[in-house]
């Protein structure tokens, strides 16, 4: 799986270049549309385009890191990661505009989640310049949450079972969940309910798994969703949220600056 890991106008360059392609912007349009398709699915969309034509395209997008990809058996599926697209955006385009988003969500029935625990509704991918150890003190450590998880504080004693909520300066529960489970230091495995939208409450949890590992030297982290069908508005609000999420983490940790506040 590759992902981009070089300077901001580096990263700007791979872009740019990248969607400078008629093919591959249909590409990302298709998984925009719909998550987690196979090579086989994404080349009915160019007929006129040998296999290895649409190989050679997906493989340009995930160098520049708008696609990510996941093994599911002998499969691998494709994912949109727009985080790079939102790193160009922050760079020229927060300082006028930024849409509202939302994130979090809760437990359904273990067969559920079994059935689903498979393949991702979505995965982001970014490379921090901080060591693991500092990436995953990022996600457990409520003074650093509140710098680029949309202001909020996460509470939990990390182990599994234990309860989990982001929590607003005044007080309120932003979300609640639960650690499914964990591996201290490389992966936690969580439910949210968000608890400010009732129409997210009304359609019951989803899931994440945050995987942190080393780059050389630097860090990779990973960011899966699952139980988000598409069309829901958990859906649409986690794959509109998590670009400011990650991107933000990024930026503090490499910066010690958070980002503008998207609303």
């Amino acid at each position: 799986m590759s992902v981009y890991s070089h300077t901001l106008d580096a990263v700007d360059d791979d872009v740019f270049k990248a969607l400078n392609d008629p093919s591959r912007r249909l590409l990302l349009d298709a998984l925009f549309a719909h998550d987690g398709q196979s090579l086989g699915e994404l080349g009915e969309l160019l007929p006129q385009m040998t296999r290895f034509g649409v190989m050679n395209h997906l493989a340009v997008l995930e160098e520049a890191g708008l696609v990510t990809t996941h093994r599911d058996g002998r499969r691998k599926l494709h994912y949109l990661n727009p985080v790079p697209i939102q790193m160009v955006h922050q760079r020229w385009i927060t300082k006028y505009t930024e849409r509202r988003v939302r994130t979090m969500t809760e437990l359904k029935s273990d067969l559920e989640i079994e059935a689903a625990r498979a393949v991702p509704d979505h995965v982001y991918q970014v490379i921090i310049n901080v060591s693991p150890a500092v990436v995953w003190n990022a996600i457990v450590d409520g003074d650093v949450t509140q710098q680029y998880f949309y202001g909020t504080r996460v509470e939990s004693s990390w182990e599994e079972g234990a309860g989990i909520r982001y929590m607003y300066p005044d007080g309120r529960v932003a979300s609640e969940g639960t650690i499914i489970s964990i591996d201290q230091g490389k992966m936690v495995e969580m439910t949210f309910q968000a608890l400010w939208d009732e129409e997210l409450v009304a359609e019951g949890p989803a899931r994440e798994i945050w995987r942190v590992e080393d780059f050389n030297g630097a860090s990779k982290l990973t960011i899966e969703l699952y139980d988000t069908p598409v069309g829901s508005k958990t859906y649409t609000d986690f794959v509109s949220g998590f670009p400011y999420i990650v991107s933000g983490m990024k930026t503090v940790l490499e910066t010690g600056r958070s980002l503008p506040a998207p609303y």
